[in-house]
């Protein structure tokens, strides 16, 4: 049986156990949790500025369709490279902050505009949730109140992939004008659905944390420091955008 898994699928115990059996790594160029905690704001930070550029074109009216499309689409391919070439991640992680902040501020901007009147502070509130739950998450796990055991990483891994083969099937409904009412009104089940997706995008979280912390302890190479700091961001996007969702469902019931 594994020692740890993630359900975020750039960090797995099998990326960081080849790491560190194709590098030589001595302990000055090994991984750190604190170097990658730090990394990790750099990128955060770098996914702001992008986020704001685009929110602000959104609020002068320019067409951000492109930056929608161009900055999920770059996201991807830069996401599906990593996860093969991590040697890369000092270079390739920033560029994928790039492009989630161009996304993730466009789709801020459209949801800010769509619900001004109804929901007037939904971007503050979705960003602050989201900050608290991330700390909370870390704190949580920092005092080894919530454990990443077996039985726990089994079952958030589970979710985690139920989850992402529910999205990918209605994404393919969707070219042939099948929708899921559910997923974007707000329903008692479209709503529970959201709160069930953003209690497991959270609780992933955990499992990053014991990754990253997994990862030092075997001495992974300093690069994979980026790439630690690529796949909690991976998260944290996620949970922001399901967080957005779910209020964006609450509003609609007042």
């Amino acid at each position: 049986m594994s020692l740890f898994k993630s359900g975020n699928p750039t960090l797995s115990e099998k990326r960081f156990k080849d790491t560190v059996l194709d590098d030589v790594v001595t302990h000055e160029n090994a991984m750190t949790v604190k170097g990658t905690l730090q990394k990790f704001g750099f990128l955060f930070l770098m996914t702001m500025g992008t986020a704001f550029y685009s929110w602000k074109e959104a609020a002068e009216g320019g067409n951000v369709m492109p930056l929608i499309i161009g900055g999920a689409v770059g996201g991807l391919v830069i996401a599906i490279a990593l996860m093969f070439k991590k040697e890369w991640s000092p270079y390739l992680a920033p560029l994928y902050a790039l492009a989630e902040g161009l996304f993730v501020g466009a789709i801020s901007a459209q949801y800010n505009y769509a619900l001004a009147d109804v929901a007037p502070n939904i971007i503050i509130n979705a960003v602050g949730l989201t900050f608290g739950t991330a700390i909370a998450m870390y704190l949580l796990y920092s005092f080894r109140i919530i454990r990443a055991t077996q039985k726990f990483k089994a079952i958030i891994i589970t979710a985690t992939a139920g989850i992402a083969i529910f999205y990918l099937i209605t994404f393919i409904l969707s070219f042939f004008g099948i929708s899921i009412p559910f997923l974007h009104e707000g329903s008692a089940l479209g709503i529970g659905f959201s709160v069930f997706v953003v209690a497991i995008a959270a609780l992933n979280l955990i499992l990053d944390f014991d990754m990253i912390e997994q990862g030092a302890e075997l001495g992974a190479p300093k690069y994979m420091e980026w790439y630690g700091a690529f796949g909690l961001l991976v998260t944290i996007v996620w949970l922001y955008l399901e967080i957005l969702r779910l209020l964006s469902k609450l509003s609609s019931r007042d």
